[in-house]
């Protein structure tokens, strides 16, 4: 048996039998108040607030990223509308540091990492934490962080950061961050199996694919929102970031063929260049970021729900959050056939691109929303505590 086998029989061993761990748990590079001010839907927001309730875990040390000092030192006023919901054995630590800008190169970044791993450090030793586990959603805190007073670190991938365009001066820190996380033998988690090949753990690895909340679409479907009532049926969203990864020309020869559907584009605008192609076309409607209450309002009263990705090594490894709200909403579904969206419904329609969505569409309307008992037994199977269970015993070497 190797000393990382060992170590991990023994992790295995004292957390099956004392039933709790202390945790250490790091945002990626937003805060928790950035988490909160977006209604605590994303991956990493899910998962804080599991452990928040989690009878596994004892005391636990919150962190957000390296933030510059004069900012940490403002947050008390700047960021009084997240408030953080400390108590007796979960805090938030904020480690501040002299630069504003986040260093790039591999060999700066190191060192930068070993400062915030010291930090991370006396905040859990000043909390009394006791042999905590890390489970960070950080690829530089995974990588680059000693954590040599952890028992165990756990790496949550819910991206390839390494083929995200819009941190693509990172890239040879992620690349570096990368092959130490599978040196070192840490455990990661990963949303897709495309993620973990590039990763190439050799510690504990496991594919958990997003989730749903079933509290949020277990309800009577609410109103359609004032703005969606002026779009005419049938109805196709999409929901998320307009940028790189959604295919502008797809969408524009659906559109074009199908003027009788309606598309609805839901989400932040980053660059509204981007989408400029669809400003002429009467039957796209562009809209912009709106609150869970109202995404789930759109959602449940629109008649098909799109995945219109561009093929790129990111959304080739991607576990489409959206694809299981989608289904969560009752929606068919119309897709792109990527790897991580295959097999998990029938009523995802795969086509080879966005633009062959028209060979498709008819089927899927015709097959309407979907029975509400097996719209109900998908939102129970795929609920973000059943995963996040499985998270957490990783984390804890289970």
């Amino acid at each position: 048996m190797t000393e990382a086998d060992s170590r991990i029989h023994r992790t295995a061993a004292r957390s099956t039998a004392e039933g709790t761990d202390d945790f250490v748990f790091t945002f990626s590079f937003e805060t928790y108040a950035d988490a909160v001010r977006r209604g605590m839907m994303r991956p990493p927001d899910r998962i804080v607030s599991s452990l928040m309730r989690s009878s596994n875990v004892g005391r636990m040390v919150v962190a957000n990223p390296f933030r510059w000092l004069p900012r940490v030192t403002m947050s008390p006023v700047l960021d009084r509308d997240a408030r953080f919901p400390a108590s007796d054995r979960i805090w938030l630590h904020s480690p501040a540091r002299r630069r504003r800008a986040d260093r790039l190169d591999p060999t700066e970044v190191a060192a930068e990492y070993a400062e915030y791993d010291a930090s991370l450090r006396r905040e859990a030793e000043r909390r009394g934490l006791s042999e905590p586990v890390a489970l960070t959603c950080n690829p530089l805190v995974a990588g680059f962080s000693p954590f040599e007073w952890t028992r165990q670190t756990t790496f949550f991938a819910r991206d390839d950061w390494l083929s995200s365009p819009g941190r693509s001066e990172y890239w040879p820190a992620f690349r570096e961050a990368y092959r130490r996380i599978s040196a070192s033998g840490r455990g990661v988690v990963a949303v897709s199996a495309q993620i973990l090949e590039r990763i190439e753990p050799t510690g504990p690895h496991e594919v958990v694919p997003n989730g749903v909340e079933p509290a949020e679409w277990l309800q009577v479907p609410p109103p359609e929102p004032e703005w969606l009532a002026r779009v005419p049926r049938s109805r196709a969203v999409y929901v998320g970031t307009l940028d790189s990864r959604l295919d502008v020309e797809g969408i524009a020869d659906f559109a074009r063929a199908r003027p009788d559907v309606h598309t609805v584009l839901l989400g932040p605008l980053p660059d509204a260049a981007y989408i400029a192609p669809l400003r002429a076309l009467a039957n796209v409607h562009v809209h912009g970021s709106v609150g869970r209450r109202e995404l789930i309002a759109t959602l449940r009263n629109c008649d098909l729900a799109l995945v219109a990705h561009r093929r790129t090594p990111l959304t080739e490894a991607m576990s489409p959050l959206k694809l299981y709200e989608y289904l969560a909403a009752g929606l068919p579904v119309l897709s792109i056939d990527l790897p991580p969206v295959r097999d998990i419904s029938d009523r995802v329609w795969l086509t080879p691109a966005v633009s062959d969505f028209v060979d498709v569409v008819d089927d899927a309307l015709q097959a309407g929303p979907a029975d509400e008992a097996a719209r109900v037994a998908f939102v129970e199977a795929n609920s973000w505590t059943a995963r996040h269970e499985r998270i957490i015993a990783l984390a804890r070497g289970c």
